[in-house]
C-alpha cells in the first residue's frame, strides 16, 4: 500500500522547551485525533511547522527538535517570526479568514501579505517534495495552504493529492472581491480530491471554478486539460467515544479526584437544585456570534422574568488572535455586554452571566458538557462546530438540548437540535425558552437520534471515507492515464501508419482541430491549422474527411483550397473532394416552426445566449451566457423539448455549451460508416471530442484507431488532453 503523509500549519504535537530539554505534548484537537490514525497506518509523514519561530531558536536546538519529531515521524517546516506575521496572522487571518466566513469589511488586501502567502505555501510545498515520492498519497489540510496542491501537483504529477477545506467556502459574489481569487481556485485545483464539509460549500466552489476558470463540471467532477478532480463533502466528526468514556468516569470519581471546577457545580447544585445551566463554549472570535448570544440571553430574561434566578449562561470565550484589532475590540464589546446583563438582572446571590476568558482543560470541559442543560452553538458562520458534537456525546442521560444556528456546517447532521437564525435575537431567546421547558421525554427522543448519528460518523470513519475517496480518485486517474497517447503509443500508431497504403482520417472541427470560441464564426482555422492539413494531404495514400456538427456553408469557407471531404450537420451532408454536396440521409426541416419560438423563448430568458440555424438543425448556443444560468436554462430546454420530439422524430443533441435539435435517424457513425463502403482502407483513423463523436466510435471497425479529445469517459481505444495534442499528433503522423 501506498504511503499516505499529512500536511498541515502545524505539527499534532506541541514543542516545550526548558533548559534545552525538549518535550513533545500530542495535540488533542479533532484533526490531530483522526489524522494520526492515517499517517501512521499508512507509513507517512506529518509535515507542518513545529509551533516555534526559527530565528528564536538555535542550530543545535533546531537540530534537537528535528531529531525528537523523526521519532513521531513527523518533518518540520520552520518559520521565522516574520514569516508567521505576514503568513499566519496576515494573510490567513486577516484576509482568508474573514472573507471566507462574510465579514469583508475585515478583509486586509496589502500585497505585502499575498507575497508572504505564496513564499510560505512554496516552503511547505517544498518539505512536502523533498519528502513524498511518486506514487505515494499526500493529504493537504485547511486555508493557510491553499496553494500548496497545484504545487506539488506541478512537480510530481505522479504522487496522489488530496486536499480538504476546515472553514466554510464562500458563494461567488463573495469570493470574487479577492484580487487573487484565480490563483487561490488554481492553487486548489492541483488536488485530485478536494472535500469540504457540507455540499452548499462543494456548491459554492463550483460556482467560483465554472466562473472564474471556465472548467466544465459534470456532477461532482471537475474537468481540466489533463486530469478529472473529484469534490466532495465529508462532514468531520469527533472520537465519539473519547467524550462518552470521559463524560461516564466525571461522575463515577470520589469526592477528593474531582476537579475544583466539578465540586464548585456540585455545590452550586446543591444550593439551587433547580437551577438551570446554559452554555456557551467558542474562541473569541467575531465568526462565533458571541455579542448576539448575550442580547438574546438578556431578551429571554426581559421576556420571561420568571426565569430571572433561575437560569446561568456559562459563556466560555477561548483567547484568540488577542493582538488583531478587530479581536480586542470584540473583547472590549463581550465585556461590556456581559456586565451590562449581569448589571441588570443580577443580584448579591444570583449572577446571570458566569464569563471565563481562559481556555479549559479536557476534564473541564467533560463536567461542563455533563452539567448543563442546555447548550447554545449560535455562530454567525462555522464551517462545522466540533463543540456541537462534544456536547451530544458528553450527555450519557440522554438528555439536554442544544440551540444551533443555521449558518454552522454541523447544522447539516442535528436536525434535531432547535435551529435559529444567530442574527434574530428573538428567535434565540424563543428557543431559550423552548429548551427550558422541553418535556424529558422529548428531550430523550431528539438526543437518542443524534448520538446515533454522530457516533456511526466519526472522526475516524470521516478520515477513512476521505482515503477511500482518494483511492477511488487514484484509480480514476489510472484508467485515464491508461488510455491516453503517451510517446509509446504514439510510435506504436507512427508505425502502424506508416506501413499501410490506404488511409482514411476522419477529423472532428470544433473541440478536435480548433478550441471553442464564445462567437462560433470566430473559429476558422489559424495558420498552423492550415500548415498541418497540407501536409496530411501532400501525401496520396490519406483520405482526409472533417465529419463535423457545422454547417456546410462555414466549412466549405473556412477549408477552401484543401483537398478534403466534408461532413456536416452530423452526417446530413457530404462533399467529397472536388464533388457536389450531396444528402446522405433524407432529412427535412418541416419541423422547424414547431421548435423554434420554444428556443427563442429560452434565448429571451437567457442573457448571452442565441439559435444558429443549420439546414436540418436548430442549435441553441449558451457558452456567452453566465455559467450557472445556462446549465440551469440547457436542463429546463431539454425537459421541454423531451415532450415534443417524439411526434416529429426528431433527436437531441447536447455538445459543449450546446443544445441541439435535427432530424432523427442521423448521426456520424452512419455517416462515416457509409463513406467507407466499398473502399479498402487498411487504415482508419478518428479524432473527436464530444458525445456525437461517440456514435463513430462505435461503429468504425474494430482495428480504428479512436481517439477522444478529453477525459470523459468513451468508446474510443485511446485519449488526449487538448486540442494543441491533437495537432501535435497529425503533425507527428508525416
Amino acid at each position: 500500500m501506498n504511503r499516505i503523509h499529512i500536511v498541515s500549519n502545524r505539527l499534532p504535537v506541541s514543542i516545550n522547551v526548558e533548559n534545552d530539554n525538549i518535550e513533545l505534548i500530542p495535540s488533542v484537537g479533532g484533526l490531530a485525533t483522526g489524522m494520526r490514525s492515517v499517517y501512521k497506518e499508512y507509513n507517512g509523514k506529518w509535515i507542518g511547522w513545529p509551533g516555534l519561530p526559527s530565528d528564536e531558536l538555535g542550530d543545535n536546538l533546531k537540530t534537537d527538535i528535528e531529531e525528537k519529531l523523526v521519532e513521531e515521524d513527523c518533518v518540520s517546516v520552520h518559520l521565522s517570526k516574520e514569516e508567521i506575521d505576514l503568513y499566519y496572522d496576515g494573510f490567513s487571518n486577516r484576509t482568508i479568514w474573514p472573507l471566507f466566513h462574510y465579514f469583508a469589511q475585515y478583509i486586509d488586501y496589502e500585497p505585502q501579505l499575498w507575497d508572504a502567502f505564496v513564499k510560505v505555501n512554496q516552503k511547505f510545498a517544498d518539505k512536502a517534495l523533498e519528502t513524498i515520492e511518486e506514487g505515494d498519497t499526500i493529504w493537504i489540510h485547511d486555508y493557510q495552504l491553499l496553494l500548496v496542491p497545484e504545487m506539488i501537483k506541478s512537480k510530481k504529477p505522479g504522487v496522489t493529492v488530496g486536499f480538504f477545506l476546515h472553514i466554510p467556502f464562500p458563494s461567488f459574489e463573495v469570493f470574487r472581491i479577492l484580487p487573487w481569487r484565480k490563483e487561490l481556485i488554481q492553487g486548489m485545483l492541483g488536488a485530485d480530491l478536494i472535500g469540504f464539509h457540507t455540499f452548499d460549500y462543494q456548491r459554492h466552489f463550483f460556482s467560483c471554478v465554472r466562473r472564474l476558470m471556465g472548467y466544465e463540471i459534470s456532477f461532482n467532477e471537475i474537468h481540466i486539460e489533463d486530469r478529472i478532480i473529484l469534490v466532495d463533502s465529508f462532514p468531520m466528526g469527533i472520537d465519539y467515544d473519547k467524550f462518552r468514556d470521559a463524560a461516564t468516569q466525571t461522575f463515577q470519581k470520589p469526592l477528593q479526584e474531582k476537579s475544583k471546577l466539578h465540586r464548585e457545580l456540585e455545590k452550586y447544585f446543591l444550593v439551587s437544585p433547580n437551577r438551570k445551566l446554559i452554555l456557551s463554549i467558542d474562541r473569541l472570535d467575531y465568526s462565533k456570534g458571541i455579542p448576539n448570544r448575550l442580547q438574546a440571553f438578556a431578551k429571554f430574561l426581559e421576556e420571561y422574568p420568571e426565569f430571572i434566578g433561575k437560569v446561568t449562561l456559562i459563556m466560555l470565550a477561548v483567547p484568540s488572535r488577542g493582538t488583531v484589532e478587530h479581536y480586542i475590540n470584540l473583547k472590549r464589546e463581550v465585556e461590556e455586554l456581559v456586565g451590562n446583563v449581569n448589571g441588570r438582572f443580577g443580584s448579591i446571590n444570583y449572577t446571570p452571566v458566569w464569563y471565563f476568558y481562559r481556555s479549559m482543560p479536557f476534564e473541564s470541559l467533560i463536567e461542563l458538557y455533563s452539567s448543563c442543560d442546555v447548550a447554545l452553538v449560535t455562530p454567525v458562520r462555522d464551517g462545522m462546530n466540533l463543540v456541537a458534537k462534544e456536547y451530544v456525546a458528553s450527555r450519557t442521560n440522554r438528555t439536554g438540548v442544544i440551540i444551533l444556528s443555521e449558518m454552522a456546517g454541523v447544522s447539516k447532521e442535528m436536525g434535531e437540535a432547535l435551529m435559529i437564525n444567530p442574527n434574530n435575537t428573538g428567535e434565540i431567546a424563543q428557543s431559550i425558552y423552548q429548551a427550558l421547558t422541553m418535556p424529558l421525554d422529548e428531550q430523550r427522543e431528539r438526543m437518542i437520534y443524534l448520538q446515533d448519528r454522530i457516533k456511526r460518523y466519526d472522526v475516524f470513519k470521516w478520515s477513512s471515507e476521505f482515503v477511500k475517496s482518494l483511492r477511488k480518485v487514484e484509480k480514476l486517474q489510472n484508467s485515464i492515464y491508461a488510455k491516453k497517447v503517451s510517446s509509446s503509443i504514439l510510435e506504436k500508431i507512427k508505425t502502424e501508419y506508416a506501413g499501410t497504403q490506404k488511409r482514411s482520417i476522419f477529423l472532428d472541427y470544433d473541440g478536435t482541430l480548433t478550441g471553442f470560441k464564445k462567437n462560433p464564426n470566430d473559429a476558422k482555422p489559424d495558420e498552423e491549422l492550415h500548415k498541418i492539413l497540407y501536409k496530411l494531404e501532400e501525401d496520396p495514400k490519406n483520405v482526409i474527411t472533417v465529419i463535423s456538427g457545422r454547417d456546410r456553408e462555414s466549412l466549405e469557407s473556412w477549408l477552401e483550397g484543401h483537398k478534403i471531404n466534408l461532413i456536416v450537420e452530423h452526417g446530413v451532408w457530404i462533399k467529397k473532394y472536388g464533388k457536389d454536396w450531396k444528402m446522405l440521409a433524407n432529412a427535412n426541416d418541416t419541423w422547424k416552426p414547431s421548435i423554434r419560438p420554444i428556443l427563442e423563448t429560452f434565448v429571451d430568458r437567457t442573457p448571452g445566449s442565441f439559435i444558429e440555424e443549420k439546414n436540418y438543425s436548430l442549435v441553441w448556443h449558451f457558452r456567452k451566457a453566465e455559467p450557472e444560468q445556462g446549465e440551469l436554462r440547457a436542463n429546463e430546454l431539454k425537459d421541454e423539448l423531451t415532450t415534443m420530439i417524439a411526434n416529429h422524430n426528431l433527436e437531441i443533441l447536447e455538445g459543449n455549451k450546446v443544445i441541439e435539435v435535427k432530424s432523427g435517424g442521423i448521426n456520424k457513425g452512419m455517416a462515416s460508416l457509409q463513406f467507407l463502403q466499398n473502399q479498402n482502407f487498411d487504415f482508419i483513423l478518428a479524432i473527436g471530442d464530444d458525445w456525437t463523436d461517440e456514435y463513430m466510435f462505435r461503429e468504425l471497425p474494430e482495428s480504428s484507431v479512436t481517439i477522444k479529445v478529453g477525459l470523459k469517459h468513451t468508446a474510443a481505444r485511446y485519449k488526449v488532453d487538448s486540442v494543441a495534442k491533437v495537432r501535435n499528433l497529425l503533425s507527428e503522423l508525416n
